[in-house]
């Protein structure tokens, strides 16, 4: 990943992140939420979603990219 500048990295750091918790999450929580509005299912996903990634995934992988570099 060295040869990709630090915006390309942070991007898929982030897709890495995110992805796998809000397909976790879903599954996990689909059947609560299905009948809710696309809007307010949304809502509850990313409230949810965000501090996971924020505060614990983040961080994580950032300590991993620093390892290799």
């Amino acid at each position: 990943m060295s040869a990709r500048s630090p915006r390309h990295r942070m991007a898929v750091m982030i897709w890495v992140a995110v992805f796998p918790t809000l397909t976790v999450l879903q599954l996990l929580l689909g059947d609560l939420l299905q009948d809710l509005p696309l809007v307010l299912r949304t809502l509850v996903l990313a409230t949810i979603a965000v501090p996971i990634v924020v505060y614990g995934l983040m961080p994580l992988l950032q300590r991993l990219v620093t390892r290799r570099a």
